[in-house]
């Protein structure tokens, strides 16, 4: 499994990766982003999106998955996080639901990473501002469904509990030596959470023609995207099941 599988972009190594390149070339809407080179945005009607990276020779430098979320959520953009990977990669460190939207440093529910696919678009975003973005969480493959808040309890009753409702930005922090928690650097855009499902469909990739689970979930923080490959799915979702794992998290500025 892979963040592109979450999206039925099925890869198992390498070669399927350069196969999905491929396939979506014709697909392409060239976006320029000079002085380093270009975007090129594949959308499927089920939502699905690659972003590539090419430098002005338009070779490929790489690519990222996205979605097309429907979740809506403010935060206070405080870190512009640029990767060493490619030239066009970048993150932003932000606060959810900053209490001081002209001041979101530190000011509201937890701070968190979200990995851009159009980083480099956003450069005359300022940080130390408040804005609204879209949030997709893509599974891994502790990826869980629960039928009911009740039954999601339960099966914490041997392990540390967490809220149904619940949001740990894991890629800022680490366990160090003698239990001392440190921040990793550079700081990645990994989440531990559990929400509550609002809606939900089972998606085709018309592309591929492989399907894949779209869920909105409400979490500690606001609302936000999940997308996960039907083989990490071993119980259907249901409106108002929970939904817990570990996930990428990748986002939009929206406004």
């Amino acid at each position: 499994m892979s963040n592109l599988s979450d999206i039925g972009f099925p890869v198992k190594n390498e070669q399927d990766v350069n196969d999905v390149i491929m396939s979506v070339l014709p697909h392409l809407t060239q976006i320029p982003c000079p002085p380093l080179g270009f975007y090129y945005k594949f959308q499927d009607e089920s939502g699905a999106e690659l972003y590539l990276q090419g430098n002005q020779g338009q070779d490929i430098l790489g690519f990222n998955p996205a979605f097309n979320a429907k979740s809506r959520r403010r935060v206070g953009l405080t870190t512009a996080i640029e990767r060493d990977t490619s030239a066009l990669d970048g993150a932003f460190k932000a606060w959810a639901n900053p209490a001081d939207e002209s001041n979101p440093e530190d000011s509201g529910d937890f701070p968190f990473v979200f990995d851009m696919p159009d980083f480099r678009l956003q450069e005359d975003i300022e940080v130390q501002k408040t804005v609204d973005v879209a949030l997709t969480a893509f599974a891994s493959n502790d990826f869980e469904i629960f039928s009911s808040e009740e039954e999601f309890e339960s099966s914490q009753s041997n392990e540390p509990m967490f809220g149904a409702r619940s949001f740990s930005p894991s890629g800022l922090f680490k366990e160090g030596e003698g239990g001392v928690v440190e921040d990793i650097i550079p700081p990645q855009a990994h989440a531990n959470f559990s929400g509550e499902i609002k809606e939900f469909e089972l998606r085709t990739n018309s592309l591929t023609e492989a399907k894949f689970y779209w869920l909105l979930l409400e979490t500690y923080g606001g609302e936000i995207d999940v997308v996960a490959d039907p083989k990490l799915v071993d119980n259907e979702p249901k409106i108002g099941g929970i939904v817990k794992g570990s996930f990428w998290i990748s986002g939009k500025i929206i406004s």
